[in-house]
């Protein structure tokens, strides 16, 4: 019964609008699907690796398997609950980083509180220095996997240069097509402006991988999700992605920062000495801004920042409650927040 309520799901949206200049509504039954992405802040197993050494019983950070499964059972219960207002079981694509490898992703997948969506797996091994890899989960019932591949960052000036690949996954989202690119881009490590080239290089790595995907179908939608070390209104972001955080402003082939506007507003995903970034950001394609809702198109992008999320007292209260502060370990979730959105068009 459960699996079919979720097919099934759907909400109402009351449109405004003039009739002889009287305001009226309209009231339209809508289906509803969500997409999101979380940073999950060094899942890592407690096995030692070569990158991961502090990560193990023995190490600095004493990662036990009963730490481990601490943090697998709390990222199970941050995932089953993002879009749960709308959507519930968790969302049908979520793309997340800072994972060790497939093994922890199938122990997270298997957790009690995540095992009934069924979520599915696509992970690649990165060359990251520090071991981690981005990857994405979807629920199969309203996803389906077309394509998949994984696509290094290269630097020519640097070519010991070793970070996370992007990942590009294609697919059915309820039968209609629809591009899914993974990131996590160089970190701010050295400071922004001298680590500004490397975020810089994978935006116009990003940036090419959609232009490719535009260059087969110019329709296609496409929405590139991830931690990009940077903010929306970053030189990163705007000026070599492309994206833009004015949707009513977009000249050709713009993309459009979904978490610009909560970013204005002030609304971040982490903090850092009492301020507020959003690094967690989801950017689309025009066709996902369309008036015609006959397709999936935006309603909607969120920040899920609810207050179990958040450290609850002390200095860094309303700070995302992390895992570990240093070597101290807390027992809370990640030191980001996730983000996600909610997709509509009209039931027929």
């Amino acid at each position: 019964m459960r699996r079919i309520f979720l097919r099934s799901f759907l909400f109402v949206l009351f449109f405004s609008f003039l009739v002889n200049g009287v305001k009226a509504q309209e009231k339209k039954a809508y289906n509803v699907t969500c997409i999101g992405f979380y940073n999950l802040e060094n899942l890592f197993d407690t096995i030692p690796g070569p990158n991961d050494t502090e990560f193990t019983p023995e190490g600095v950070n004493h990662w036990t398997s009963q730490r481990y499964y601490h943090k697998l059972n709390h990222m199970a219960e941050v995932i089953s609950q993002i879009g749960d207002e709308l959507f519930p079981g968790g969302p049908a694509i979520l793309g997340v980083s800072e994972v060790e490898n497939r093994s922890v992703l199938e122990d997270l997948v298997n957790m009690p509180k995540l095992k009934p969506s069924g979520y599915k797996i696509v992970h690649f091994d990165s060359p990251d220095h520090r071991g981690i890899d981005v990857a994405l989960l979807y629920r199969p019932e309203f996803f389906k996997v077309t394509s998949e591949r994984s696509v290094h960052l290269v630097i020519p000036d640097n070519p010991d240069f070793r970070t996370r690949d992007q990942l590009v996954v294609s697919g059915l989202l309820d039968g209609e097509p629809i591009n899914i690119i993974v990131n996590h881009w160089p970190s701010r490590r050295g400071g922004e402006k001298r680590s500004l080239p490397y975020r810089k290089a994978a935006a116009l790595l990003a940036r090419s991988l959609i232009d490719s995907i535009r260059g087969v179908d110019p329709n296609a939608k496409v929405i590139l999700m991830g931690d990009l070390n940077d903010d929306p209104d970053s030189k990163s972001v705007v000026s070599f992605l492309g994206a833009k955080g004015q949707r009513d402003n977009l000249k050709k082939n713009d993309l459009y920062d979904a978490m610009a506007e909560l970013y204005r507003q002030g609304i971040g995903t982490l903090a850092y000495k009492d301020s507020w970034n959003l690094f967690d950001n989801l950017i689309l394609t025009q066709p996902l801004l369309s008036k015609d809702r006959s397709s999936w198109v935006l309603f909607k992008a969120k920040v899920f920042n609810k207050p179990f999320l958040q450290q609850s007292s002390g200095q860094f209260a309303g700070y995302p409650f992390r895992t570990y502060v240093g070597s101290t370990f807390t027992g809370g979730y990640s030191d980001h927040f996730p983000v996600y959105l909610f997709l509509v068009k009209e039931k027929k």
